[in-house]
C-alpha cells in the first residue's frame, strides 16, 4: 500500500491510560448514562489515568438545543470532572474528510446507492452490491471495503464476545446519503486522535465494537481495550435511553443516584456514604473500584420505586 491509510497528524503515541465518555446531545443524561459515565471515570481514575469527555454532535437533526452544556454541567454536579478540553465531533470534519480521502486513494471505499429497503429485501445485511459500480458521490453513501472482518474479541467485563459473522463482514457506512458522517467513522477517528487506550461503556455497543475493531485494523491503528457494563432496563423491559424519554438525573441531589449507580455496577458502598458529599462518594468509589465486580449480565432491571 503506497499511501498511509490514516494521516500522520492524528497519530499519537500511547503512554498511559486514557479513557473517555462520549454522550450524544440528543437529550439530557439519565440513570443509564450515569452508569456508563461513572464506570468509565472510575476505571480511568483507579488506574491513575486521564478521563476525557467527547460530545458526539454530528447528527444535528437529532440534537436537543442546549443539551451539550447541560450534559457537561450534570457531569460536574456528579463529581465527574474531565482532564482535557472537551472535544466536539462537529469540529472534527477536516480530520474525517482526511481519513476518507486516504481510504479512497487506497481503493478501500466506494459510493453506494442502496436504500435500507433494498438491503432489507436481501436479508438485512448489505451484500456489496455497489462495490464494483464506480458510482459518483452525488446522492450516495460512502462504504468501506471491509478487508478485516472481526466477529469476536475479548471484553474486559463480558469476556469472549462473539458477534454475527455475516454482519461483521459487511461493508458498513462511513458517510450517510445525507452527507453526515457515520458514527463508526467518527468514533474510531476520534479515539485515535485522542489516543484512547480504554473504552468502558454500555452493552448496547457490543456489536458495533466489532465493526470499530475492523475499522481500526483497516486504518492500521491499535484499538483500545473495551469493557461493556450492563444496561439498565425498566420493569417493562425497555432500555433507559433518551429515545425512550428516560428521566434526567437530578443535579440538585446527586448522592442517591451515585449510590444507586455504584450498587448497579456491583460495588458495595457503605450505608454511611449516602450521607456524605458527592466528592467523598467519588473518592471512595475510585479507591474501591473493581471492574471484576461489575455484573456480566448484559441487562439489569432498574426500578425508580
Amino acid at each position: 500500500m503506497e499511501n498511509t491509510v490514516i494521516s500522520d497528524n492524528i497519530k499519537r503515541p500511547q503512554k498511559q491510560y486514557r479513557g473517555r465518555f462520549a454522550p450524544s446531545p440528543s437529550g439530557l443524561l439519565h440513570f443509564g448514562s450515569l452508569i456508563a459515565a461513572l464506570a468509565s471515570y472510575l476505571d480511568a481514575k483507579s488506574h491513575q489515568g486521564l478521563w476525557l469527555v467527547r460530545i458526539e454532535d454530528i447528527d444535528p437533526p437529532r440534537e436537543q438545543a442546549g443539551a451539550s452544556d447541560k450534559i457537561l454541567s450534570t457531569l460536574a454536579a456528579f463529581g465527574l470532572h474531565w482532564d482535557e478540553e472537551v472535544l466536539y465531533q462537529s469540529q472534527q470534519s477536516e480530520l474525517y474528510r482526511d481519513v476518507l480521502n486516504n481510504l479512497s486513494s487506497n481503493n478501500l471505499s466506494y459510493y453506494c446507492q442502496c436504500t435500507r429497503a433494498d438491503i432489507k429485501k436481501v436479508g438485512g445485511i448489505y451484500q456489496g452490491h455497489c462495490r464494483q459500480l464506480n458510482l459518483q458521490q452525488n446522492g450516495t453513501a460512502t462504504r468501506m471495503i471491509n478487508t478485516h472482518a472481526i466477529n469476536h474479541y475479548n471484553d474486559l467485563v463480558q469476556g469472549n464476545v462473539q458477534c454475527d459473522f455475516a454482519l461483521a463482514q459487511e461493508d458498513f457506512t462511513l458517510v450517510r446519503k445525507d452527507g453526515l458522517f457515520a458514527y463508526q467513522l467518527a468514533v474510531v477517528v476520534d479515539d485515535i486522535y485522542q489516543n484512547i487506550s480504554h473504552v468502558i461503556r454500555g452493552c448496547d455497543l457490543l456489536e458495533p465494537t466489532a465493526r470499530q475493531l475492523s475499522l481500526f485494523a483497516l486504518l492500521e491503528q491499535p484499538a483500545p481495550k473495551y469493557g461493556h457494563v450492563p444496561l439498565a432496563i425498566t420493569d417493562e423491559g425497555f432500555k433507559l435511553s433518551k429515545q425512550n424519554k428516560a428521566t434526567a438525573i437530578d443535579i440538585k441531589n446527586p448522592q442517591p443516584a451515585l449510590i444507586s449507580a455504584l450498587k448497579f455496577l456491583g460495588q458495595n458502598p457503605p450505608k454511611a456514604l449516602s450521607f456524605t458529599h458527592t466528592e467523598q462518594i467519588i473518592q471512595w468509589a475510585v479507591k474501591h473500584w473493581s471492574l471484576a465486580n461489575v455484573p456480566k449480565s448484559q441487562k439489569i432491571i432498574f426500578s425508580n420505586n
